[in-house]
């Protein structure tokens, strides 16, 4: 069990650990696939999602709404139709109307009151000032894909928080939904990971690639953490 009294920092992954992303994916690609009727089940739409983010994500460094198209029209090359580009444009476009899991906010407030809360997200800036709002709470710390040129699993983006959040590593832990994202880079400098395995139609790995590593600590909900991290407290 961690011991939560020795951390300072608390950093999160924002989208599929305090975003509902499976949700807001399948918002803006469902639409496209009855267009042109093509017929995938969810897990098997989650599993090609994450491995088309992450080849998108490979090689120089491109904002994620670019990102994000390229998903699009990735996604017609394996499906075998040509969307168009209102469809191509659609996903990074619905980004800013995907909302908060329900015990997200509630769970952010508790832990502010205790820790220095922090965002490690592979987003452009823009794109998370449309997400923020949701959020319930302004972070002491955002560092995004952008501002690292980096995507995680880089360690650009943890190094650069390093820098920025100036703590021990032992006084900082990684919050994610991803193990390949977030827990495995984040181990690998020494951080102490939680790993939110959120419900999905893809169980225990979602809309991302597989990872291996072992979070410190396993939890289904932030409402697990946070009676772990903040005790009884109200």
């Amino acid at each position: 069990m961690l011991d939560f009294a020795r951390f300072q920092v608390l950093t999160f992954d924002c989208y599929g650990t305090l975003i509902d992303w499976e949700t807001g994916i399948f918002s803006a690609l469902r639409p496209i696939l009855a267009r042109h009727s093509k017929i995938i089940a969810d897990p098997a739409l989650l599993e090609l999602y994450g491995e088309l983010e992450a080849e998108a994500e490979e090689g120089p460094f491109r904002p994620y709404r670019e990102v994000l198209r390229s998903v699009v029209r990735r996604l017609g090359n394996c499906l075998r139709f040509t969307p168009t580009e209102e469809e191509v444009n659609s996903l990074p476009e619905s980004l800013g109307h995907w909302q908060a899991f329900g015990d997200t906010v509630p769970a952010l407030r508790r832990l502010e009151r205790r820790y220095s809360l922090g965002i490690l997200s592979n987003v452009d800036d823009d794109l998370f000032a449309s997400t923020a709002p949701k959020l319930g709470l302004e972070f002491d710390h955002v560092i995004t894909a952008q501002q690292a040129r980096a995507y995680k699993p880089s360690l650009a983006i943890f190094k650069l928080a390093e820098e920025r959040i100036g703590v021990a590593p032992e006084q900082w832990l990684h919050i994610g939904q991803s193990v390949y994202h977030d827990v495995t880079p984040a181990q690998s400098l020494g951080l102490a990971t939680v790993w939110v395995n959120r419900p999905s139609r893809r169980a225990g790995v979602g809309a991302v690639k597989a990872g291996s590593a072992q979070a410190d600590l396993e939890v289904s909900t932030l409402r697990e953490l946070v009676d772990l991290a903040v005790g009884g407290e109200s």
